[in-house]
């Protein structure tokens, strides 16, 4: 079954006849179109249309898989409405703006019904072409991780670290997924500490935070690596958020419940007496969004399976004192399960 396929069955589920498309990212889920925040996409029973402007046309030809329409509003609306006469048509309520909600209810004939999660449904198992993207994503951030590991030295600041990472992801012919994250000393204890003018000092925990995105697809990947020798505390957490790591991506199997992957790495910490500096969820699903479905995360009702691409990424943070976050970027596999990720996790210095 197609991921089209797969999405209007969830539309039958939803009990709609037609989903207006407005997220960027579902826009290039479903079409193929690179340049998802400036399109729409109407999937019907017997078809599926990406309307763009004219600034896209030679774009859109190129790149999307379902028919183009290339107009602006309000004659996109306009032919939209032909296509949705007197049916229920879904919109993506978690997306759309009420000013866009305003404008489908003046030119559409239509019940319009807000759906949530529809086109996510279908993202959170990748087809082969996402996972080999992914794959070289995370192979290109690795190879850019080793470049630039040795300038991760006293005296250097954050912000040139940050840099490098940058610059390294551009020259290799990636784009930099997301604001990269270099916290050292105590602003380890920031989950997202993103890279600032302080300068790496002898004795600190550094911890970095970054990705590559290849053809849209996200690579994430997580290692606090040493400067000089850390304090007694601050290696406790490191070998305990290491050993909860491991063993939660020894547990990647289909079949296995998020929340349980949740469970297991955060029993771990607690018996380390690091429960309450667990302040986040185990990890989430990527794709082309850095952060989607599955959740791993305690409430969580997800199920793995073969195809989801998610990360495993246990911390604890200590304010005023430090932090530590492991993460892997790992396959679900039918066997069990493939890591992304192969920079290593390496040893502090005694």
């Amino acid at each position: 079954m197609t991921q089209l396929e797969q999405l209007r069955a969830a539309m039958d589920g939803a009990g709609v006849d037609a989903l207006w498309v407005s997220d960027p990212a579902n826009v290039r889920a479903v079409s193929g179109f690179s340049s998802g925040k400036d399109g729409k996409v109407l999937v019907t029973r017997d078809g599926a249309v990406l309307y763009t402007d004219g600034r896209y046309t030679v774009q859109a030809q190129e790149e999307s898989r379902i028919e183009q329409h290339i107009a602006r509003p309000p004659e996109t609306y306009q032919d939209a409405a032909e296509r949705v006469r007197g049916g229920r048509v879904g919109f993506e309520a978690e997306h759309l703006t009420v000013a866009g909600l305003d404008a489908l209810h003046e030119h559409w004939e239509a019940e319009l019904v807000p759906t949530r999660g529809l086109v996510e449904g279908v993202r959170l198992i990748k087809t082969p072409q996402e996972v080999e993207a992914i794959r070289e994503a995370q192979a290109l951030a690795d190879r850019v991780f080793a470049q630039v590991r040795p300038i991760i030295r006293a005296g250097v600041r954050e912000l040139d670290v940050a840099l490098e990472l940058e610059m390294g992801l551009r020259r290799a012919g990636a784009e930099v997924g997301f604001d990269v994250i270099v916290a050292s000393g105590p602003r380890g204890a920031m989950p997202h500490g993103v890279a600032s003018e302080r300068v790496i000092e002898d004795g600190d925990l550094v911890t970095i935070d970054f990705g590559a995105r290849v053809r849209g697809y996200h690579s994430d990947m997580t290692r606090t690596v040493a400067v000089g020798r850390p304090s007694d505390e601050m290696r406790r957490v490191y070998e305990a958020v290491l050993e909860a790591e491991e063993a939660a991506v020894a547990a990647v199997k289909p079949g296995v419940r998020a929340a349980d992957l949740d469970a297991l790495a955060r029993g771990i910490l607690e018996r380390h007496g690091l429960a309450e500096a667990f302040a986040h969820s185990l990890g989430h699903g990527v794709g082309l969004n850095i952060h989607e479905g599955p959740g791993l995360r305690g409430t969580s009702e997800d199920v793995l399976e073969p195809g989801m691409v998610i990360t495993v990424e246990p911390g604890a943070y200590l304010p005023g004192v430090g932090g530590v976050r492991i993460e892997d970027l790992v396959l679900v596999t039918e066997g069990g399960h493939e890591v992304l990720s192969h920079t290593p996790k390496e040893p502090l210095p005694e």
